[in-house]
């Protein structure tokens, strides 16, 4: 069973207030790759864009072969949403940046 300080807090825009907690390397690992490969500009990138980009960038001990980069990306992004790091665009497909 995990320690407790290998687990980490994540927060969803679509849900404030509801607090999940999850695999700290996991979550690390997909934030520095997400914000790595996000831009500053409104024009941001697309789900799809920033998955490509990112992929090569996860340490395969974690995330062999990409599995389950799709979720872990989505639960960062909605995490880092709800405390203002990145934002989205009001577009579609949506399109993500920092802010």
């Amino acid at each position: 069973m995990p320690a407790e300080s290998d687990k980490v807090e994540v927060e969803n825009i679509m849900s404030p207030g509801r607090v999940h907690r999850v695999d700290r390397a996991k979550y690390d690992a997909m934030r520095v790759a997400l914000l790595s490969v996000l831009p500053m500009s409104p024009r941001g990138l697309t789900v799809a864009q920033a998955k490509a980009a990112l992929l090569p960038l996860l340490p395969d001990a974690l995330f062999p072969g990409g599995d389950k980069a799709g979720w872990w990306l989505k639960a960062v992004q909605l995490d880092l949403e709800a405390k203002g790091i990145i934002a989205r665009e009001n577009t579609k497909p949506l399109r993500l940046h920092i802010t």
